[in-house]
């Protein structure tokens, strides 16, 4: 369903969960900068109202799973850490086009999001499935439903206003690039690392 080229080994969540505390205060990021990119696009694109509301619901549904992830840290007698430099997202960041049209640039800032969040979904997935925590377990079962939803949402609105964007094409280009990317990850407990 996703299309991603390269699946995250399963071992990946032994890496996790050796570490929870690290794997967690991560996740509360990854939320809560999930929710401020919904919340620039909202900023930037106000003149689409359908896409206002969904994204307010998305940031909304954002922080609540960033104070879910921070009510577990403080329920487990963890302390959230300061936030991680992701560096994942950063070279996404820099293979999404600025320097074209504004449409471009708004449907490449869509497939960014759509991008992060069929990453997401799909390490949410890998945590659900091999992690031996049952509580962590269920929980990221059910954040990798809200993702997918998300993934969706995003890819959904990229096809629906380009206007001078073969959004199926740019869309291939995403994960061929994201396929390589990420062959350089999955090595730390980071959602993304």
């Amino acid at each position: 369903m996703l299309g991603l080229k390269l699946l995250t080994d399963p071992r990946w969540a032994n890496i996790a969960e050796s570490n929870l505390e690290e794997i967690l205060t991560d996740h509360a990021w990854c939320e809560q900068k999930a929710a401020s990119n919904a919340i620039t696009l909202i900023t930037q694109n106000p003149e689409h109202e359908d896409l206002v509301h969904e994204l307010t619901a998305i940031a909304i549904e954002e922080m609540q799973h960033f104070q879910m992830v921070i009510d577990i840290i403080k329920a487990r007698g963890y302390t959230l850490g300061r936030e991680r430099k992701d560096d994942y997202v950063g070279q996404l960041m820099k293979f999404a086009k600025k320097d074209g049209s504004r449409n471009q640039s708004f449907i490449d800032r869509l497939l960014f999001a759509a991008m992060i969040e069929a990453r997401s979904c799909e390490r949410f997935r890998v945590l659900s499935k091999n992690i031996k925590d049952e509580e962590l377990a269920s929980f990221y079962y059910d954040l990798m439903v809200s993702e997918a939803n998300h993934y969706t949402t995003f890819l959904n609105f990229a096809r629906q206003y380009t206007v001078d964007v073969d959004v199926e094409i740019r869309w291939q280009e995403w994960l061929d690039f994201e396929g390589q990317l990420i062959q350089s990850y999955g090595k730390k407990e980071y959602i993304h690392g």
